[in-house]
């Protein structure tokens, strides 16, 4: 009898962030367990959202971003979809802009600068299955 191979569990995370150092970092902390598609922009990360919607378990979103920032495009996303993670980063620690995050339909809000395990933890919340 053929051993059938359980398959890995391996959730498709959208990484809205315009930094590429921000983004290698965010990488090389999730992304042994994740797939990525990576926006560098909030624009970009909608249209990610629109050909994934059905594979993408969570998306990483940056606050400040060209284009388009990320609390428009959270905005655009929770019109389509008012499940998905959206965890959103910002460089400032203001309670108001963690309000201003929430209110355009963040899931959570992260403070910058993202460490392993402030990262890993909060996706731990939303996908208990992952072994870091």
């Amino acid at each position: 009898m053929e051993s059938e191979q359980i398959k890995e569990f391996r959730p498709l995370i959208l990484v809205a962030e315009d930094d590429d150092s921000n983004f290698k970092l965010i990488k090389a902390i999730i992304g042994k367990k994740c797939d990525i598609q990576w926006a560098k922009n909030g624009e970009e990360i909608v249209g990610l959202f629109k050909q994934y919607r059905h594979e993408a378990k969570a998306i990483l979103m940056d606050i400040k971003m060209p284009v388009m920032n990320g609390l428009e495009a959270t905005k655009i996303i929770r019109e389509e979809d008012k499940e998905i993670p959206i965890i959103m980063q910002t460089a400032y620690a203001f309670s108001s802009d963690r309000e201003n995050a929430m209110n355009a339909g963040a899931s959570e809000v992260l403070v910058k600068p993202i460490t392993l395990g402030v990262l890993r933890n909060a996706l731990s919340g939303y996908f208990p299955a992952l072994q870091w």
